[in-house]
């Protein structure tokens, strides 16, 4: 029974806790080392960055470098809040994610619950296919052929309209501050409604066959089937992509803005990405823009928290 005992302390014992870990690591060599590129990307383009944030706290100065440059604190952050485009921009960022959250959000589970329900396979690898295909177009490319489908000399959607009698006149689309939101959620939900199908297409392909079995047993038709089987058993995968969504709020991204935006729209298209850009670059101002990227970021990291913590309390489902 002693030596029983003394087995067991040695097996936990540190040193030897240590050499199995040598040993494991050894034995997985080839299988670790795929990992190392990866860890070395993220240290050189991710890690290694970060210490350029210090000139969000300084009045950067080229000739004097990140660390001479003189220090003055939270004076760009206090700049920001008093910045009269300030208000307009940040109205423009969170209308345009509100309204993805409400439509661009919900369309990829709509989507993959629909493709599905596809029984030809052929069919169905032709759809997936071709709302994949968009995914991979550039914006300059994807944006151009949204302005030209909305141009009001030669659009087609101009020519269907009054060919219909619905309109006297050809409208400029992208020129209306009216319509310049929902132009780009539209656009948004086009270009990646197929590529953000693919994981909950993935999840639905772990629901168990049997549940579908026994409900139609039961009598439950399609519809019935995706509202109280695919839908609840995919409910995970939904909820942690609605956190990503949500900590996301602050972002519209760059291209699709820059591509779509013009002088006649610009009060309702400057959001915070391009207004980063233009103070600083355009400007040259690049504490004050650093300033605004970092603020942007400790909101967003906030807001993964709160939406975690909400969704853990309300679901039971979350992140971490």
């Amino acid at each position: 029974m002693d030596g029983t005992v003394k087995s067991k302390i040695s097996v936990q014992s540190p040193g030897v806790a240590t050499s199995s870990k040598w040993l494991r690591f050894k034995s997985q060599f080839a299988l670790q080392s795929m990992v190392w590129p990866g860890i070395l990307f993220l240290l050189v383009f991710s890690y290694v960055p970060m210490y350029g944030i210090l000139i969000a706290f300084k009045e950067y100065d080229l000739f004097l470098g990140v660390m001479g440059s003189p220090w003055i604190g939270f004076t760009h952050f206090k700049d920001l809040l008093t910045d009269p485009n300030f208000l307009n921009v940040l109205r423009n960022t969170l209308a345009m994610n509100g309204l993805g959250l409400i439509l661009e959000f919900p369309a990829p589970i709509v989507f993959a619950l629909f493709l599905n329900e596809l029984t030809k396979k052929r069919f169905k690898r032709i759809v997936q296919t071709i709302s994949y295909l968009p995914h991979f177009a550039s914006w300059v490319i994807f944006g151009g052929l949204v302005l030209t489908v909305l141009s009001p000399s030669n659009g087609i959607l101009n020519l269907i309209l009054t060919s219909l009698h619905i309109i006297d006149e050809p409208i400029n689309f992208i020129a209306n501050p009216h319509l310049f939101w929902i132009i780009m959620v539209c656009a948004e939900i086009l270009k990646n409604i197929g590529w953000g199908a693919i994981i909950y297409i993935a999840a639905i392909a772990g629901v168990d066959q049997e549940m579908y079995e026994a409900a139609r047993i039961d009598g439950a038709g399609r519809l019935q089937r995706m509202w109280y089987v695919t839908l609840p058993a995919i409910m995970g995968t939904v909820v942690i992509m609605l956190i990503f969504k949500i900590s996301a709020i602050l972002n519209t991204g760059f291209e699709q803005i820059m591509v779509m935006q013009n002088p006649l729209n610009l009060d309702v298209s400057e959001t915070l990405d391009t207004y980063v850009y233009k103070v600083g670059l355009r400007q040259m101002r690049y504490s004050y823009s650093t300033a605004v990227g970092l603020a942007k970021s400790v909101v967003a990291l906030l807001l993964l928290f709160a939406a975690n913590y909400a969704s853990r309390k309300v679901t039971d489902n979350s992140l971490f």
